[in-house]
């Protein structure tokens, strides 16, 4: 199998035998098909694939595979995945290819390594946020997840913009006292925090930045700041929500649904996140069982593979144990 996790800032690849023994991994740069099209993020990920190919002792004639399972976190829409599966297919690293947006890689980490259907929720929030559910009958539901313009909010990125949001406005007089504003200033090293404003505005700073301010917000809370700690319930509110309404469309509010939770922002278990969480999923889902995965992305890819040529759970468990990741 041939797992690949394609993601904003980094690219892993795997290489597992069908015992789930693995073989080679590899990781290369970011992708962002909305930014470079599908044709150069193909070229990406051949580069990191030969990478890991390398480390093969003997690369097989043909095919590097017997399948691909690809997890991109840009296939926001069915036709974005099908379109990155033929260039995929095109490629020639397998027989066959399946590609799915990363949040499918999550729900699958999250879920045990029994025969039949594997479903549930997930939920990732990591640079940004997105979420997927799959029924038992194997209807699925997902959110466009296309940022501000499909009603999306939050992650690593809307986090940051949250965040310098509320330490200007305190600075300059208009917002309320927030310790985020002497956290800000301290992460860039500058003495105001109009000047990560100024710096962003006129390219010196990256958006991407941002990203890394999400640690400075869960701190501001686990400390007690009121507007750090009203930025969190927002959040606990939207991962609710993304949850509770899947769940509702495909009719497991009443079932013992698993809800995985994935991504940085909510794997660095925030008491006050973790709490607002599992309390409004309590209400609205009571039998939901809700499991906080910390896995690379690509395991999910390869146990999607694993699943796909119907190796045993014994495979799957020896996946699990390369990567160090218990059974749910």
């Amino acid at each position: 199998m041939l797992a690949i996790d394609g993601g904003n800032s980094k690219t892993d690849v795997a290489l597992v035998a069908g015992d789930g023994t693995l073989l080679a991994s590899a990781r290369g740069p970011g992708i962002n098909a909305h930014e470079v099209g599908v044709d150069q993020t193909v070229l990406i990920l051949d580069a990191v694939v030969k990478q890991a190919a390398a480390q093969l002792d003997n690369r097989p004639a043909g095919p590097l595979a017997r399948h691909t399972v690809a997890c991109l976190a840009n296939a926001d829409l069915p036709e974005e995945e099908a379109e990155h599966a033929t260039a995929v297919q095109a490629q020639g690293w397998s027989e066959s290819a399946t590609v799915v947006n990363d949040t499918f890689a999550i729900l699958r980490s999250g879920l045990p390594d029994t025969p039949g259907p594997h479903w549930g929720v997930a939920v990732v929030c990591g640079a940004g946020i997105n979420a997927v559910g799959v029924a038992p009958d194997g209807r699925v539901t997902r959110y466009l997840a296309l940022g501000t313009i499909s009603g999306d909010w939050g992650g690593g990125y809307g986090l940051g913009l949250e965040a310098l949001w509320h330490a200007i406005r305190a600075e300059d007089g208009r917002g309320q006292d927030t310790a985020l504003a002497g956290y800000l200033t301290a992460h860039f090293g500058v003495e105001r925090v109009e000047e990560i404003t100024i710096g962003i505005h006129k390219g010196k700073l990256p958006d991407d930045d941002l990203i890394g301010l999400a640690p400075l917000l869960l701190r501001a809370s686990d400390e007690g700041d009121a507007v750090a700690r009203t930025v969190v319930n927002r959040l606990a509110d939207e991962i609710s929500v993304m949850a509770i309404t899947a769940m509702r469309r495909l009719d497991l509010t009443a079932l013992a649904t698993p809800v995985v939770l994935g991504g940085g922002v909510v794997t660095a278990r925030n008491p006050l996140l973790m709490s607002g969480i599992t309390g409004k999923l309590a209400e609205a889902a009571p039998a939901a069982e809700v499991r906080v995965i910390d896995v690379p992305p690509v395991a999910g890819a390869a146990l999607l593979g694993l699943d796909h040529v119907r190796a045993p759970a014994a495979a799957a468990s020896r996946l699990r144990a390369a990567y160090g990741i218990s059974r749910p």
